[in-house]
């Protein structure tokens, strides 16, 4: 069975106060040696480190942090959280304007200090912001992975590339874990606005650690928990047990009027025609408090019209999730030169953008494959594609549109 979720806050949701001692930010900035070609890179970095100060709002606990091979707190510098002010963000920006690149690139010390910060510091809202233009060269992927994982959890973290020198993989683990997003910015120009943008974002949050609980009946197993609008991200391995037969998926912060949608699968035992049962129960939860819940009802048919008709709002978010893994495919099989597999699956990826309405998606592809025919997917590669037009659609491709009413 697949049920899909819609959960919507109210205008006035209040869990966790808005800014004040319930929040808490931190901005991490790549300072490797390669932040200074071009050297806008590194220029641009600090004025949009300054960008996302200036939206941090009074009484909001918030730090700088560099990175390179290592990391040091650059604000406050004695690795503690400032309290937001004129006075405090003047500060800040201050010790930014100092900020030079030079030396490598180790993403897990620059998160492991940002979770010491963090950890000092007494705030139900914690969100950090990482940018990075490089390649995580300076720590195995065993060091980063075991960062993260005492990470979950403690803080979430939007990732940032700027120029195409990084990889999509390994941002998107750290965002996955992380319960943020990740996204190209090409041209560091474009730095300002994103990170202000961000912060906007994480300023309107006022409910943190909100999970969606699964309770199921002993007929029944759960097969799966993903969200899939407005992102696909696959919750099912994130699972911690909250009781007999039931258990708890992280959703991240929540601010007011936010909506989302989350798919849910779940495997039931056989009954006799007519008969009905309880497949599933989901509840929203925040600490010990439920906010609400749905039902998720089974009933046996042995009308054939029933049985196979597919929900509408099912079929669209099972076409985004094999929209995302077609593209991811597709430009896997492209880097790995293996023509035929890429055109069939950003072939695939064209016709799924089209008949899901995903225009976004539609014209990131474009840029990747000239479309001989949208409706059946047939597609040539470009022989000459830009890094970053690649690198964009990557990492947009877990973006997904909303079914239509």
């Amino acid at each position: 069975m697949s049920a899909v979720v819609t959960v919507t806050s109210g205008a006035d949701v209040a869990v966790a106060a808005p800014g004040g001692a319930g929040s808490a930010e931190i901005i991490i900035i790549d300072c490797s040696g390669s932040m200074d070609y071009p050297r806008t890179k590194m220029t641009q970095a600090r004025t949009a480190t300054d960008a996302a100060i200036d939206v941090v709002r009074d009484g909001v606990g918030f730090a700088v942090v560099a990175g390179t091979s290592t990391a040091w707190p650059v604000f406050p510098t004695d690795g503690t959280m400032a309290i937001a002010s004129a006075a405090s963000r003047a500060a800040a920006k201050q010790a930014v304007s100092g900020l030079r690149a030079n030396g490598g690139t180790a993403i897990g010390q620059w998160l492991g200090l940002a979770r010491q910060i963090f950890a000092g510091y007494p705030a139900q809202l914690r969100h950090a912001i990482l940018l990075t233009d490089g390649k995580n060269q300076h720590e195995t992927p065993a060091q980063l992975a075991a960062e993260l994982s005492q990470c979950e959890g403690l803080f979430s973290c939007d990732c940032r590339g700027v120029g195409t020198d990084w990889e999509v993989s390994e941002l998107r683990t750290v965002s996955t874990a992380l319960l943020g997003t990740v996204d190209i910015v090409p041209d560091p120009a474009g730095l300002a606005a994103d990170f202000a943008a961000m912060m906007e974002n994480a300023m309107g949050k006022q409910v943190a650690d909100v999970s969606l609980r699964v309770w199921t009946p002993q007929t029944a197993t759960l097969k799966f928990v993903k969200q899939v609008a407005p992102a696909v991200d696959d919750l099912t391995g994130r699972r911690t047990q909250s009781g007999p037969q039931a258990a708890d998926y992280p959703t991240g912060a929540w601010g007011p009027g936010e909506s989302r949608d989350y798919h849910i699968g779940v495997e039931v035992t056989p009954a006799g025609v007519g008969q009905e049962m309880l497949a599933a129960r989901i509840s929203l939860v925040a600490g010990a408090e439920v906010l609400g819940q749905g039902l998720v009802r089974a009933i046996w048919t042995d009308d054939e019209a029933l049985s196979t008709k597919i929900n509408p709002r099912v079929a669209h978010y099972t076409g985004q999730a094999e929209l995302a893994a077609a593209i991811q495919e597709g430009l896997e099989a492209r880097k790995q030169g293996d023509e035929e597999t890429a055109t069939a699956k950003l072939g695939r990826a064209v016709a799924l953008a089209h008949q899901s309405g995903n225009e976004d998606t539609a014209k990131l592809l474009a840029k990747v494959v000239d479309v001989v025919d949208v409706e059946s997917g047939t597609v040539r590669l470009k022989k000459q594609v830009e890094d970053a037009d690649e690198m964009a659609l990557d990492t947009r491709s877990t973006k997904t549109v909303r079914v239509k009413k």
